[in-house]
């Protein structure tokens, strides 16, 4: 990539929430902002390296963005002069950020501000979530696709009509008051869940992980839990993050994937793991817990088991697998099953894993594929091994993980 390239790859990677939070706080139009964001994105993208990249490449898209959304309120303003003028004047923008002051009382974080705006009741929760990943995180459609196990198309759809719901039914970009706050939580730490998963391992792309984007999920976990310090879901999904980034600089070794089984502990963040660790002995997660802080709490109880166990050859296999027929009970999805099938094959087999595995079909997924194809492997069939590892490998979205599957199954003996 060309200097000009890098920088605005960085600009929109670490500003672009910070600018849609400050455009819709002027102009308070989701529709209109994100257009004129990503307008102005692909004007860089033409004139930065013709011109070089600006002394404040963030203020350049600041600008250019808001010139296009000025420039379509007064084109609407002109088809419909019987309306209601649509451009802020200094008056009623003053009474905006007057009325945002008082709000930020509340919460003064520009991305839960976005994030909660998205959260609004009149869109569903997954919708909800879809369109936080999107607009505020900036993880790509094809990721969101794949989180929720549809094809990227509908996924491009669902956020489509989440944008119009939002203009449609007036939502605008406040903070809710504390009695409304408590309602959208759920839908919040489901997001932040869903984005840490979209960086801890991407479906798309050269990157086998993006810590940027995991950390800005565990970011936002601790701001809302700073308002809402009681709330289990909150406390267990910390702890959950924690305990998966903390293997974040072991994960990774010369560009290529490094199995949890054979990185080096000694790389991994220990005192992520201490801080986890103390979150899940807190009381809040030892009385009744919602099916949502049930779930965060079991995965977290899995990952400090895999955390804590002094190698891989001494993690209790027999504890992992009882905690996710647990996770199966509270929350039955096909990530949890697939992950109980390989804590079955290293507790009992491969044959055990193979079982537990039949009948899961996740065809936006290549991973049932590819822990097949692995158990096969181990059971010493070949042939059907090659043809899953064939099947994961066409499936595979991600640089990282295909390289990985494609040594995986050119290492397979031949006869």
């Amino acid at each position: 990539m060309t200097h000009a390239e890098d920088a605005l790859t960085d600009v929109v990677r670490e500003e672009w929430r910070r600018l849609v939070a400050l455009l819709l706080t002027q102009f308070r139009r989701l529709d209109l902002v994100e257009d004129a964001l990503g307008d102005a994105v692909e004007a860089a993208s033409r004139t930065w390296p013709a011109d070089g990249v600006p002394a404040n490449p963030q203020a350049w898209l600041m600008t250019a963005a808001r010139r296009r959304v000025l420039d379509r309120l007064r084109t609407e303003e002109v088809a419909r002069r019987k309306e209601p003028l649509l451009l802020l004047d200094a008056e009623q923008h003053e009474e905006g950020v007057r009325t945002m002051a008082d709000a930020g009382s509340l919460v003064e974080d520009d991305v839960l501000r976005l994030v909660l705006m998205c959260a609004h009741p009149a869109l569903a929760p997954e919708a909800a979530s879809a369109l936080s990943l999107r607009l505020v995180l900036g993880v790509p459609t094809a990721d969101i696709a794949r989180l929720f196990l549809v094809p990227e198309p509908t996924m491009a759809a669902r956020i489509t009509r989440a944008k119009k719901r939002i203009v449609g039914a007036g939502i605008p970009f406040a903070v809710p008051d504390a009695d409304v706050l408590p309602e959208r939580l759920e839908v919040v730490a489901q997001t932040a869940y869903l984005t840490f998963t979209a960086g801890y391992s991407p479906g798309t792309g050269p990157d086998l992980l993006r810590a940027h984007q995991s950390g800005e999920a565990i970011r936002l976990v601790r701001v809302v839990l700073g308002l809402r310090p009681d709330e289990p879901a909150l406390v267990a999904l910390l702890a959950l993050m924690l305990l998966q980034h903390s293997r974040r600089d072991a994960r990774v070794g010369d560009g290529r994937l490094v199995l949890l089984a054979d990185q080096d502990r000694t790389r991994w963040h220990h005192d992520e793991i201490a801080e986890a660790t103390r979150l899940l002995t807190r009381p809040q997660l030892a009385g009744p817990l919602t099916p949502l802080a049930a779930s965060y709490v079991l995965q977290a109880r899995i990952a400090a088991e895999h955390a804590t166990a002094p190698s891989a050859q001494e993690t209790r296999w027999d504890r992992v697998v009882r905690l996710y027929d647990l996770l199966l009970q509270v929350a039955p999805t096909p990530s949890a099953r697939l992950a109980r099938a390989v804590a079955v094959a290293e507790q009992h087999g491969p044959a055990a894993g193979l079982d537990a595995l039949e009948g899961l079909d996740v065809p936006q997924s290549h991973r049932p594929a590819a822990v097949r194809a692995e158990l096969l492997s181990r059971a010493g069939d070949v042939d059907a091994a090659r043809a899953a590892y064939d099947q994961a490998i066409a499936a595979c979205r991600n640089e990282v993980e295909t390289a990985f599957l494609v040594a995986q199954r050119d290492a397979l003996p031949t006869r």
